[in-house]
């Protein structure tokens, strides 16, 4: 075994070169480098690893790259290559021995997250005048956290207070690299200095590793129009734009390049085709009458908004140079006067139905240029985009490594019930190159997909249907679209303002899932169905993203009955009372909560319990909270379930929400909340008793029944709450 001494070498021009210096980082690291490519070494200014296999598709290229030079002090340039060093390859000789480095390798990312973080504390560090990690204290380490606890401008305003996650990167910065200052050869901590001895870097930093998800979920006000647009240019604009696109590449294949002889005898054919059938010439683009203007055209010119370049690819030419203009100017000046001048695609557009369901409109009313059908497809592209995010939940890295072949064959489950799946790689917590795996989801996402795959760019030589993309940018392009003028005539409801990312897209679905069950995320998706496959996808793949998922929908749902058991419980000592057969049991129960928190101020006066110790003597019950659609199912004893009695199967773990009568059944209970439906469904039944005739008697006695039975919940619920229908 060869020891690797910890003794600094400087060269003549005084740089200072680690013992560690010329070792192949990727090989120690055991990452794989593309034959030929570039493999960063310790003392280069720069480790790139641009070549490395099978990295991460949402992996920017700014995150491939580490820039040394950018740390002031040279001694902590060394510094800071061997703890990277020591992250990346914690098998090396030079690591392993020490005994309180990290055993595990870390990812690229947040190696270059750490190394960014380092950096910022060495030059930090630096600019106090510190010049030596050896007189780095306590003090110093508190002082530059202060300092990262604040968003801070240029001139050191502060503008808010900095997230957890930015302090968290601040303390590691300073935690981890004291672990392992025996490893280091140009300039170490003090002996047995390491900051907040005997405290995690999260407890420092006031957040929980692993905790709840602090992201925000959209609102409903911006989730309905979103994924309605995304939907509607999909599904209803998606194969226009498709049919459109292949209409395009066929005409750009098919210009050929023919003998300069033949040009004017072509070129006149064409125009007299034009003045016979009565279709325009091909309009320019706008940008390009700028620029004809700008070369000296006139206004006037009856010429000036004709795309010559399109004239000569309908003749078969691949240009058409203006010195041809003089030959051909009468003839033209004749056809724009004949025939004029119109889009150079889609004016003959189909007609759709409006999104708002108004009149039918033309798709489009026209594309003039192919940066404008390249704007286009890009915009059907992120509502694709959109689309599969909303109704799989998948993280960002899942929807980069969708593969071009990721629509796997529908699945026949018998009885037109179909099954539909997509292919793509786990990323997060898997090495490097990630794994397989596959999502069950709902015919819209698939679709959504299978167009984005038609749609991608013949000239694109990737395996990949989506690629690495930002999807800020490309909503912003989208929403301004969708709230502009074409929006608008195809009946889109504007978009808001908010937020959205792919985080915030993925916690929306699972927030969906857990508080609306029986609702709709828009028009076209019901929430039953998506929750339905993705609990397919888990049962068929234990082990995958999608069970991940699920299990942030299971989080959601117990935070979500907390809260509504809660709020049933805070109702109840108002005088608000449940109703429905299992009303009693949840009543009493509801007494002896109150009996207890009467206790526990008796023990402790002046204390009053809070929401949490409320909630603490409330889980028990809550874990049994099942929603219906009007009412709620408190799932305690399987066999007293009226569904699973119907159903023949009292020992089920699940109430079976589609064979619910709440009104039956002795686990059921219905609220104030609930009254809107009851009401809505009476509503209903009384439209359609009005509209029944003389010889449907029976279908008419059987809608009394159950409109007497709405009524009677509906009293039973004001009654209860002492408020009057």
């Amino acid at each position: 075994m060869t020891t690797v001494t910890t003794t600094p070498t400087s060269t003549d021009t005084g740089q200072i070169n680690s013992p560690l210096t010329g070792l192949d980082v990727c090989e120690a690291a055991g990452l794989r480098v593309r034959p030929g490519g570039t493999r960063p070494r310790v003392g280069q200014p720069v480790w790139a690893f641009t070549d490395v296999e099978d990295l991460p598709v949402s992996l920017k290229p700014s995150e491939r790259k580490m820039d040394f030079s950018t740390i002031r002090d040279p001694r902590w340039r060394v510094v800071a290559e061997e703890f990277v060093f020591a992250r990346l390859a914690p098998q090396h000789e030079a690591v392993r021995e020490l005994p309180q480095a990290f055993r595990y390798p870390i990812a690229i990312k947040t190696c270059h997250g750490r190394f960014k973080a380092l950096a910022e504390w060495f030059n930090w560090l630096t600019e106090r005048g510190v010049t030596s990690l050896g007189d780095v204290t306590q003090m110093h380490c508190q002082a530059y956290y202060l300092h990262r606890s604040d968003i801070r401008d240029r001139k050191g305003k502060i503008l808010r207070p900095a997230s957890p996650e930015t302090r968290l990167a601040a303390v590691q910065a300073m935690q981890e690299p004291a672990l392992y200052s025996a490893l280091f050869s140009a300039d170490r901590f003090a002996d047995g200095f390491v900051p907040w001895p005997g405290r995690s870097p999260f407890e420092i930093a006031g957040c929980t590793s692993g905790g709840p998800n602090v992201t925000d979920p959209m609102r409903q006000e911006a989730l309905q129009p979103w994924l309605a647009a995304a939907l509607y240019i999909v599904e209803t604009l998606g194969p226009h734009v498709l049919e459109l696109v292949k209409a395009v590449r066929n005409e750009e294949t098919s210009v050929r390049r023919t003998d300069a002889t033949t040009w004017q005898t072509r070129l006149s054919t064409v125009l007299h085709a034009h003045i016979a059938s009565g279709i325009p010439l091909t309009a320019l683009d706008p940008a390009e009458v700028s620029r004809r203007l700008a070369e000296g055209w006139t206004e006037d010119d009856p010429l000036l908004h004709v795309s010559l370049q399109a004239l000569s690819h309908e003749a078969g030419e691949t240009s058409f140079p203006y010195r041809w203009i003089p030959t051909l100017r009468p003839l033209l000046e004749r056809a724009v006067t004949a025939v004029g001048v119109g889009p150079r695609w889609g004016r003959s557009a189909a007609a759709v139905t409006r999104a708002d369901g108004g009149d039918e409109v033309p798709w489009t009313q026209g594309l003039t240029s192919l940066a404008d059908v390249k704007f286009l497809v890009q915009r059907v592209r992120t509502a694709c985009i959109l689309v599969t995010a909303l109704l799989t939940g998948m993280r960002a890295s899942e929807l980069m490594e969708i593969p071009t072949d990721a629509c796997l064959p529908p699945t026949d489950l018998g009885s037109g019930r179909m099954r539909y799946r997509l292919k793509t790689k786990l990323i997060k917590g898997q090495e490097l190159g990630g794994v397989w795996d596959e999502w069950v989801t709902v015919v819209n996402a698939h679709r959504a997909v299978e167009l984005a795959v038609a749609l991608k760019d013949p000239q694109d030589a990737s395996s990949l249907t989506f690629g690495r993309f930002k999807l800020t940018g490309r909503c912003a392009r989208l929403r301004a679209w969708v709230n502009g003028p074409e929006g608008q005539r195809l009946g889109l409801a504007p978009i808001p303002d908010d937020p959205i990312n792919l985080r915030i897209t993925r916690r929306t679905l699972a927030m969906e899932l857990a508080h609306r069950p029986g609702g709709l995320l828009a028009a076209k998706i019901h929430l039953k169905h998506v929750s339905v496959v993705t609990t397919e996808g888990y049962a068929a793949r234990p082990g995958g993203a999608q069970a991940e998922f699920l299990a942030d929908v299971s989080a959601e749902e117990q935070l979500r009955n907390q809260d509504l058991t809660l709020a049933a419980f805070r109702d109840s000592q108002k005088g608000i009372m449940p109703t429905g057969s299992g009303a009693r049991d949840l009543i009493e129960f509801f007494a002896s909560v109150d009996e207890e928190l009467q206790r526990m101020e008796a023990s402790a006066p002046g204390i009053k319990p809070g929401d949490q110790e409320v909630i603490n003597l409330l889980s028990k019950r809550a874990k049994t909270l099942h929603l219906g659609i009007a009412n709620y199912c408190w799932f305690i004893d399987p066999s007293k379930a009226l569904c699973l009695i119907l159903a023949g199967t009292p020992g089920a773990d699940k109430p079976l929400a589609g064979m619910c009568d709440s009104v039956r059944c002795p686990q059921a209970t219905h609220h104030l909340s609930h009254r809107p439906v009851w009401a809505s469904s009476a509503e209903n039944k009384k439209v359609f008793i009005g509209n029944i005739r003389r010889g449907q008697q029976t279908e008419k006695a059987r809608l009394q029944a159950d409109l007497d039975r709405d009524l009677r919940v509906l009293a039973e619920i004001d009654a209860a709450s002492g408020t009057v229908a």
